[in-house]
């Protein structure tokens, strides 16, 4: 009788399939576990978002049952009485964001195509470390630069002129305090174009060079080449980064409250002093003395989150229209 022994070949070959399967096995264990952190990691983001939309909408119940959707359109706040309308606070917060992305996206961009197609390289890097530099100065920095030197400014030198030559507008017209809608949304503008120009250089510098290359092979010029080739294949993330800003300007507080006047009423003038959203929950969150004003101003904090996913989700849908006329994946 014999016995057949496995050859040390065949031992070798047993013990790496073995471990073959030993490894995959880890590795699934291990991509199912980094799938599941991944979900809760998303779910946490998720759970913050719905923990807040609620909390908000509890701690303003009082004042939603008490005014209902009048509370939108209502132009009176009153402590005294206990009225209270969102409509001039609502005023305030749009009118200053857009001054100021309509400013900072202008040259925010601007500066963006000049680091990016036409500065040498040794302007170039100093001047987008500045940009950077400058968005990581503090709001209340800003605030106390608005109010002691932009407002003055303003007050006496720009808004004259603006009153002296387009005062038949009514947006330059009325009586000129130095502090308003407009220096508060002149100073988000400086407070937002560095997220504009930092991301928008970026993007721009993504572009392959093969398009411009092709560009100019066809006879455009740099400039055509910067405005019609590449600012159009990087435009979706552009709006993005203007979105992003957008986000801050809607809810920046401290340095807004230090220069748009803190007055509740509506003006067609952008001299005029205003109110916002945010700047009003931080001036009278402590002076609350009733429930329902407390309920009020929270109110007016779900109204502000409502805006900001509103602008969020519109720039989203905008952004994926765009990517999909340039036949990309959204």
């Amino acid at each position: 009788m014999s016995i057949e022994l496995d050859s040390p070949r065949s031992v070798a070959t047993a013990s790496g399939r073995l471990s073959q399967r030993a490894l995959t096995t880890r590795q699934a264990i291990a991509d199912r576990l980094f799938r599941i952190s991944l979900v809760a990691a998303t779910l946490v983001f998720v759970a913050i978002i719905g923990g807040l939309f609620v909390e908000l909408v509890q701690g303003s119940w009082d004042s939603i049952v008490a005014f209902g959707p009048a509370f939108l359109w209502s132009s009176e706040w009153n402590p005294v009485t206990n009225h209270f309308g969102a409509l001039p606070f609502i005023f305030g917060t749009v009118v200053s964001s857009a001054i100021a992305i309509a400013v900072a996206g202008v040259v925010g961009i601007s500066a963006a195509v000049f680091l990016a197609e036409f500065a040498p390289r040794a302007v170039a890097r100093p001047i987008s470390f500045l940009i950077e530099l400058l968005a990581a100065v503090p709001s209340v920095v800003f605030g106390l630069w608005g109010l002691f030197v932009l407002a003055p400014i303003l007050g006496h030198v720009a808004d004259p002129f603006l009153q002296r030559y387009f005062g038949f507008l009514p947006i330059f017209s009325g009586t000129i305090y130095g502090i308003g809608l407009l220096t508060a949304g002149l100073l988000l503008a400086l407070m937002i174009v560095p997220t504009v120009a930092a991301i928008a250089r970026d993007l721009i510098l993504a572009v392959p060079n093969e398009l411009r290359e092709a560009s100019i092979s066809l006879g455009a010029t740099r400039w055509e080449t910067a405005t019609r080739v590449v600012l159009p294949s990087a435009r979706a993330g552009i709006l993005g980064a203007c979105v992003l800003a957008l986000g801050r300007a809607l809810g920046e507080t401290i340095a807004v409250t230090m220069v748009i006047g803190n007055r509740p009423a509506i003006s067609a003038s952008l001299f005029a002093p205003a109110y916002t959203l945010s700047s009003v929950i931080a001036n009278e969150f402590t002076e609350a003395t009733s429930s329902l004003y407390l309920s009020a101003l929270l109110e007016l904090g779900l109204i502000l989150f409502i805006i900001s996913v509103a602008v969020n989700g519109i720039a989203r849908l905008m952004m994926w229209s765009m990517l999909r006329a340039q036949g990309r994946r959204p």
